[in-house]
């Protein structure tokens, strides 16, 4: 059976091809201002016997498509825990929401916290940041490495953040402190998350943001356990869903 895992985000829409529970193939592509097309693109690329769609396009995904839909929750948690069967808990943070999943004996989701009323601390926040810094993503990251002390950072709504930064900026502070304290203002929020829900390591980070070298650092060195970043990062949702058809539990 060749199932199609479909994770239709805000910035990107991630396939994973799945056939007898191995992934023959997967693709990730912007979103752009049609996610829809890309989505379409992907199911008409290959043939397939079952569609699952995950991600805040998964029910419009599921009545032009058919198939089925399951949360992202259940998507993440599937996809990290076949990923990495020791995994005890997932961060993923996308373009525009940020999850934190704990997860018990056999994958099994016990709590969860997520982020999907405001894009302070995602992928769209750093991108906005970066333009605000004069910076390319992969050279913030690069310059907050570099930083050996970050600028405090007041506010973490996106448009508040751009007019702090821009002041900055404009006052001669260093970019590259400013940078790091932007990476240090969203790794605190997002270890409070994993600490509410109890997470526990080992820890996947999936998501865009996990391909941030800066962002993974700052993890890893608040987390209380190891932190796995897998190979392909922004596709732990689609392979999750895809897992879902073959009946490996969720829903």
């Amino acid at each position: 059976m060749r199932i199609l895992g479909l994770d239709i985000g805000s910035r990107s829409v991630d396939a994973v091809w799945l056939e007898d529970g191995r992934i023959v193939d997967w693709a990730v592509a912007d979103s752009g201002f049609d996610p829809g097309s890309a989505a379409t693109d992907f199911v008409g690329r290959d043939a397939h016997d079952a569609i699952v769609s995950t991600g805040y396009g998964r029910h419009a995904a599921r009545e032009r498509f058919g198939g089925s839909a399951v949360t992202e929750i259940t998507a993440y948690g599937m996809g990290a825990s076949a990923l990495f069967p020791a995994a005890a808990a997932v961060l993923d943070i996308g373009g525009q929401d940020t999850k934190v999943i704990a997860l018990g004996s056999g994958g099994k989701i016990t709590d969860f916290e997520m982020n999907d009323k405001c894009a302070a601390g995602t992928g769209k926040f750093l991108e906005v940041m970066a333009r605000a810094l004069g910076f390319s993503l992969q050279e913030m990251a690069d310059a907050a490495l570099a930083a050996e002390s970050g600028v405090a950072i007041s506010s973490m709504c996106t448009v508040f953040a751009e007019s702090e930064v821009t002041g900055l900026v404009h006052r001669g502070e260093d970019r590259r402190r400013i940078a790091r304290g932007l990476h240090e203002s969203i790794a605190k929020r997002t270890l409070g998350s994993l600490k509410r829900v109890n997470a526990r390591g080992p820890l996947v980070f999936a998501g865009g943001v996990a391909k941030n070298p800066a962002m993974v650092t700052l993890i890893a060195d608040g987390f209380a356990g190891e932190v796995w970043v897998p190979d392909e990062a922004q596709i732990v949702g689609a392979y999750g869903a895809a897992l879902s058809a073959e009946g490996s539990g969720g829903g």
